[in-house]
């Protein structure tokens, strides 16, 4: 294992505990959500699923960075994420400059 791979192993592992904590919350955020007996035309309760499932599709989509060891890095501009972003959005693909540029 090389140096750099080393000094990223306990970096990766709290990311994948990050990841694995949101994906718990978001998952129980849906499972609430679907079990609150609201017909499928309520267009909130539809548009907070939508925007759970879109997390979890970030959250997997991260998981996959981490294994092929691109996570950390910004989709946008290849330049690494800030730590203090990971922590907050441990699913970010983007800088906060390459995040604007896209919204």
């Amino acid at each position: 294992m090389s140096l750099d791979a080393t000094r990223a192993a306990p970096h990766l592992h709290e990311a994948r505990q990050r990841l694995e904590h949101a994906r718990t919350s978001r998952l129980a955020q849906l499972q609430a959500l679907n079990e609150t007996g609201h017909g499928s035309d309520d267009h909130l309760l539809s548009m907070q699923k939508a925007a759970m499932e879109r997390v979890l599709k970030e959250i997997e989509e991260a998981f996959a960075r981490i294994a092929d060891g691109t996570y950390g890095s910004c989709v946008g501009c290849a330049k690494p994420v800030p730590a203090e972003r990971l922590e907050i959005l441990p699913y970010t693909r983007y800088c906060v400059a390459c995040q604007r540029r896209t919204a």
